[in-house]
C-alpha cells in the first residue's frame, strides 16, 4: 500500500474567532465540539473509526492538561477502546498526527482514522503565552535578550535574507495585506471582522508598531483558540463511503504526496548550515520536493494553490523561494507580479493563513489538510479557488525544525 491510497473524507473546523475561556469553556469542550461536528458533517458512523490521533503543542502549559488523546473516549463513546495517541512537534504537531494516521492505514492495520489538531491559547496574558510558546526554541540557548522569542527568531531570518539577497520590508507588509484580505472571505477566520486603514500595513510605528527587529504587528500570526479534524481512509473504506453517498471514488481527494524532514533545533545552527550560494534552508526545499516527487507532479507550477505556514510574513516570504515559485532571494517578484494574490496564477493562503485565519498551533497542520480537501471538492464558498484540483501544503514547527508537506488532489469534482 502507498500514500496514493490514503483518501480524505472531510472533517470540521471550529470558528477561530471564539475565545473559549471567555465562554467559561476549556480545551475538552473545544475538542468535543470539533469532533462531533466532524462526524456530523462527514456522516461517518463513529463506530467505523478504527484509530485516532491528536496533534497538540502546548496544552500542558496553557491548560495544565496532558494526554489529550484520552479525550476521544469521552467526546465519543464509540471511541471508548480504540487506539489513540498524541503528537507534538510545535507548529507542525497537526502534521505529525496526520503522518501517524497515514502510516497506520498504509501498514494495513486499520481502515479509517480520525485526526484532530487542537490548541487553546487565549486563556492567559500575552507575556505568559509568549513564554509558553518559546518552549519550542532551545530554552536557555537562543533568543535570550528579547521580549518575544518567535518574532525575534524570524526577525533574525529577515536580517539574514537582507545580508544575503537584500529584502524590502514593504514586501512583507504586502504578504500580510493579502492574507488579511483573504481572511475576510472565510467564515471561520479570527480576523474576518477586523478593520484596517491604509496606514495599517505601513512602516509607521504609530499605526504598525515594531514587535521585534524589523517585524511589525501586522507581520505576526495570531494567538488563537481552535481545533480542526479530518478523517483519513484507505481505498477499501473510501470505496464503500463513495458508494454509500453516491459519489465517484475519483472525486474524493487523496493525499498524493508527502514530505517530512527535520533540522537542528537552533536557528543559528540552521543558518550556519545553509548553502552560501543557494537556499537558506535546503531541507525545506527537500521536504516540498519529496511531496511533489511522490505525487508525480513536476513542479510547483502544476499546483492550483498553496496553503503555507505564515506564522510571520517573513516565513511565507522564505517559503515562496524555497518551494520554487521564484529563484533564491527573489520572492519579491511573486509578490510584485501578483502571482500569490487570490486571483493570481498560484494563490497562497486563500483561507487567510495563520496571519488572517488564525494559528491555534497544534491545529494548523490539520486545518491546512481540511482546507485542501474543501478546495478540491469545491466547498470553500467565498474563498474557493476556481477548478482547484491539486493543492500544496507546507507546515513547519519552530524555526523550520520540523517540516511537513502534502499534495492533496482528486481526479475530478
Amino acid at each position: 500500500m502507498n500514500n496514493q491510497d490514503i483518501y480524505v473524507l472531510g472533517g470540521s473546523q471550529t470558528d477561530y474567532s471564539r475565545n473559549w475561556a471567555r465562554e467559561d469553556k476549556g480545551i475538552y469542550e473545544l475538542f468535543e465540539s470539533c469532533l462531533q461536528q466532524g462526524l456530523s458533517q462527514t456522516k461517518i458512523p463513529a463506530k467505523d473509526v478504527d484509530v485516532a490521533h491528536v496533534g497538540n503543542f502546548v496544552a500542558d502549559l496553557f491548560t495544565g492538561q496532558s494526554q489529550l488523546n484520552g479525550f476521544f473516549a469521552h467526546a465519543e463513546p464509540a471511541f471508548g477502546d480504540i487506539p489513540t495517541s498524541r503528537h507534538e512537534a510545535a507548529c507542525a504537531s497537526g502534521s505529525m498526527a496526520l503522518l501517524g494516521a497515514m502510516r497506520d492505514l498504509e501498514a494495513g492495520h486499520y481502515q479509517l482514522a480520525c485526526v484532530m489538531g487542537i490548541e487553546l491559547m487565549r486563556n492567559v496574558d500575552s507575556a505568559t503565552g509568549a513564554s509558553y510558546l518559546g518552549s519550542a526554541a532551545w530554552v536557555g540557548k537562543e533568543a535570550q535578550n528579547c521580549r518575544y522569542v518567535w518574532p525575534r527568531l524570524f526577525a533574525d531570518l529577515l536580517e539574514h535574507y537582507q545580508q544575503r539577497y537584500g529584502l524590502d520590508t514593504q514586501h512583507l507588509s504586502r504578504i500580510s495585506e493579502i492574507n488579511f484580505a483573504n481572511a475576510k472571505r472565510n467564515p471561520n477566520s479570527q480576523t474576518r471582522n477586523w478593520k484596517f486603514t491604509s496606514d495599517s500595513f505601513s512602516q509607521q510605528d504609530e499605526f504598525n508598531p515594531i514587535v521585534e527587529g524589523q517585524l511589525r504587528k501586522q507581520d505576526c500570526g495570531q494567538i488563537t483558540d481552535g481545533a480542526a479534524a479530518v478523517f483519513l481512509a484507505n481505498k477499501s473504506y473510501a470505496s464503500e463511503y463513495a458508494k454509500k453517498h453516491n459519489i465517484a471514488l475519483s472525486a474524493i481527494p487523496r493525499i498524493k504526496g508527502w514530505g517530512h524532514r527535520s533540522a537542528p533545533l537552533l536557528m543559528k545552527r540552521k543558518l550556519q548550515q545553509s548553502s552560501a550560494d543557494g537556499l537558506i534552508f535546503p531541507h525545506v526545499q527537500g521536504t516540498f520536493n519529496d511531496a511533489l516527487k511522490r505525487a508525480a507532479i513536476e513542479n510547483i507550477h502544476s499546483l492550483d494553490l498553496l496553503e503555507v505556514h505564515d506564522c510571520f510574513s517573513m516565513t511565507e516570504y522564505m517559503l515562496i523561494d524555497h518551494l520554487g515559485l521564484t529563484a533564491p532571494g527573489e520572492s519579491w517578484k511573486a509578490i510584485e507580479n501578483g502571482s500569490i494574490d487570490f486571483a493570481g496564477s498560484l494563490p497562497i493562503n486563500p483561507s487567510g493563513g495563520l496571519i488572517g485565519l488564525g494559528h491555534p498551533v497544534g491545529a494548523t497542520g490539520v486545518r491546512m489538510m481540511l482546507d485542501a480537501y474543501k478546495q478540491v471538492t469545491g466547498q470553500c464558498e467565498d474563498y474557493q479557488i476556481e477548478n482547484a484540483k491539486n493543492v500544496g501544503i507546507f507546515n513547519l514547527g519552530g524555526s523550520a525544525t520540523t517540516c511537513a508537506s502534502f499534495i492533496v488532489g482528486a481526479d475530478r469534482h
